[in-house]
């Protein structure tokens, strides 16, 4: 890959001698027991009560809004069609909008607060669940061996603007009270594995937003010190702080000013310079959807009901959206004064998914990471004459990342790869490891989730002479294959999309064939349903009009969290 320059070289000296700085904040941070030192005073309850409301803020809200994700893209969410809250809404664990959160807070504990960005991607790359935008693209750039931050540069990723990086971004300033630059040291780590421009800086401004929370209720407060943490040349910055004036002259009339934001910074290419650049519209741009986010602190006034529905209203990512403002907003309550509607039906016992957090181990964690970061920022734990702790905590004058938009980045280190002992480390395969593969079968297929217990590649095996083995990378999840065969064919013709799915002597796996959105097969290969080995499988696609794309997707899913090496041959497309 060439080098290529971007930005002025006054520029790339800023970057680099921010980053210094960066490395020597530890040394260079006050105590609070230096003279003249300001310090901010929690107490461990009181942190501990508004940690606790910011999970369940962040669940009620995804849990909210998840029925309408996305049905309504290019207008407002009317009310009839906003769904009618139910106590157990707010168990979200199975959620990727938290889930996710939970493999950076693992990362966390595990290496410590000052673990390195590229530890953080190695244990990103080996999560095995279902990604998309931008924190796909960045996953996938990291099991190809692209090390981050370079994993979610513009030169490798089309969706390094996405809402990604703001959606799980929660976690930073919950485990940070009153330190925004926490906010903005953990984007710099985790953030970059996927996003840049204004898809960091949406994640380093909610989180920012958290650390403001614990000692701040008034939304347009809470919302400045968010705005102190991102470039203000940003367009993520001019769209908040336009939302911020619109509120201002249309204090009740939430809806025009959702009309202002789509006027100029959806519609508009003003400032979409970088989907104008990819040809890519798309409507998890970080800062519309962040915009929506603003929307409901300000118009919500206060209320929780009022501010996840009108986050949620505004459509787009409208479970995120919400998930993030209520958040934020019950951070500000605190878990003991939230209504008791959103906290009844909580499962405290239950795991988030691919975690190895329940409710209870959550909250211990994040209190666990919060006083090593107060320590770390020169903050102090004290015993207080009622014998309650107290979190002495330093103030901070927020230190915003350069100004580097995704439309004219800073320079990318194409030499920036995972060393191989690193890769060693890497427990899954990229997509790009197939590409011979479905070379082999004439077809398009993207395999996903699929670890190195197996070569992949052509060989004979069981009889058949075009063979590919896959294995999933835990117990948990299988592999996903999506297929998209030719379908150049007359409309009216009957087709059929063909191949064999085969097993070890003595293993067994779950094989389930989507068509679209339908479910077409579900059947365990193993010895009961095959045939030496092997099952052929006729996917009729008679309900597919002819020319159109046809998307297949083969789910191999291990049976009672066993993991077996799933045999595919013969994928082809046949016409009757």
């Amino acid at each position: 890959m060439p080098f290529r320059e971007g930005g002025k070289w006054a520029g790339i000296m800023k970057a680099f001698h921010w980053i210094a700085g960066l490395l020597v904040l530890a040394a260079s941070l006050p105590s609070c027991t230096d003279e003249g030192s300001r310090c901010r005073v929690i107490s461990r309850d009181e942190y501990f009560d508004r940690m606790k409301a910011a999970w369940v803020g962040q669940m009620a809200g995804v849990g909210w809004g998840l029925p309408t994700e996305f049905d309504y893209t290019t207008g407002i969410i009317p009310p009839e069609e906003v769904p009618e809250w139910k106590e157990e809404m707010v168990n979200q664990q199975g959620n990727d909008d938290l889930y996710v959160e939970m493999t950076f807070l693992s990362s966390l504990e595990r290496y410590g607060p000052d673990l390195s960005i590229r530890q953080a991607g190695i244990d990103f790359a080996n999560t095995g669940y279902t990604l998309w935008a931008a924190n796909r693209e960045g996953r996938e750039n990291m099991r190809f061996g692209i090390a981050p931050p370079e994993s979610g540069h513009p030169i490798f990723s089309n969706h390094c603007d996405d809402i990604d990086y703001q959606i799980e971004a929660d976690y930073s300033g919950i485990i940070s009270p009153g330190m925004p630059n926490e906010a903005i040291r953990l984007g710099e780590i985790f953030g970059r594995m996927m996003n840049y421009g204004d898809g960091l800086y949406g994640g380093i401004f909610v989180g920012s937003m958290y650390t403001a929370a614990y000692f701040e209720k008034d939304p347009e407060k809470i919302i400045l010190a968010g705005l102190k943490s991102i470039p203000e040349e940003s367009n993520y910055a001019h769209c908040i702080r336009d939302v911020l004036e619109w509120h201002r002259e249309f204090p009740d009339d939430w809806e025009t000013t959702w009309n202002l934001i789509e006027e100029r910074y959806h519609h508009s290419s003003e400032f979409q310079q970088f989907a104008v650049q990819k040809n890519a519209w798309v409507p998890i741009d970080a800062k519309l959807n962040g915009a929506y986010i603003v929307m409901g602190l300000l118009y919500g006034k206060g209320n929780l009901d009022s501010t996840i529905v009108i986050s949620m209203r505004g459509g787009k990512d409208s479970d995120c959206n919400p998930s993030n403002a209520a958040g934020i907003l019950a951070t500000t309550i605190g878990f003991n004064e939230l209504p008791v509607r959103f906290k009844a039906g909580l499962d405290t016992a239950r795991k988030f998914s691919y975690s190895q957090y329940n409710f209870s181990d959550l909250l211990a964690v994040s209190e666990k990471l919060a006083r090593q970061i107060i320590e770390r920022n020169g903050g102090k734990i004290i015993i207080g004459s009622d014998g309650r702790e107290y979190f002495h905590i330093p103030l901070q004058d927020p230190d915003p990342p350069p100004f580097a938009p995704s439309y004219d980045p800073g320079p990318a280190d194409p030499g920036n790869r995972y060393t191989d002992p690193e890769m060693n480390r890497i427990h899954t395969y990229s997509i790009h490891h197939f590409d011979s593969a479905a070379a082999a079968f004439g077809i398009e297929m993207e395999v996903t989730n699929c670890g190195k217990s197996v070569v992949p590649g052509i060989v004979e095996w069981n009889g058949r002479e075009r063979v590919v083995a896959t294995a999933p990378v835990t117990g948990e999840r299988g592999v996903r294959i999506q297929v998209s065969p030719d379908t150049s064919v007359a409309a009216g013709t009957a087709r059929e999309f063909r191949f064999s799915a085969g097993h070890d002597p003595g293993q067994q796996w779950r094989l389930r064939v989507w068509n679209g959105r339908r479910v077409v097969e579900d059947i365990l290969v193993n010895a009961e349903n095959s045939t030496g080995g092997w099952i052929d499988l006729f996917i009729g696609l008679e309900g597919t009009p002819g020319n159109e794309p046809v998307h297949i997707t083969l789910a191999a899913d291990p049976v009672d969290d066993r993991p077996a090496v799933n045999y595919w041959a013969d994928f082809r497309m046949v016409t009757r």
